[in-house]
């Protein structure tokens, strides 16, 4: 099939699936590039069990590396990514730097996608 036959195929059928006269509306660039940031964050095992952690309240970056089993510097390279994302907030008291997720859309948003995670996982043992 030539690309010219490919695109008035791709047409027709465009044509044929809006026969309700339905308007199809997608994001736009920027607001789509915001969003595949956001997905970002949960685009690295490393970053999902940062947030895992965080999902359960503040934690100082000490105790993420410990509980990862990561050097203080690892954890705090993702945590600086994770805050330009804006996934992450944190709060410095005193020597010690705090860290929480951002806000509860983050929250929902990790715990959504790992019930539809666990959720693939059930239905591929049965």
């Amino acid at each position: 099939m030539t690309e010219r036959e490919f695109v008035q195929e791709e047409e027709a059928v465009a044509d044929a699936c809006c026969h309700d006269g339905a308007t199809c509306v997608a994001l736009g660039e920027e607001e789509a590039r915001a969003l595949a940031d956001t997905f970002t964050a949960l685009a690295d095992p490393t970053r999902v069990r940062i947030i895992s952690a965080l999902a359960g309240g503040e934690v100082c970056v000490g105790e993420l590396a410990e509980a990862l089993g990561m050097t203080v510097s690892a954890v705090s390279h993702q945590l600086r990514l994770l805050r330009e994302l804006r996934t992450v907030a944190a709060r410095r008291e005193g020597r010690h730097m705090f860290y929480s997720l951002a806000d509860e859309h983050i929250a929902r948003m990790y715990a959504y996608a790992l019930e539809h995670s666990l959720e693939g996982r059930t239905r591929e043992d049965e």
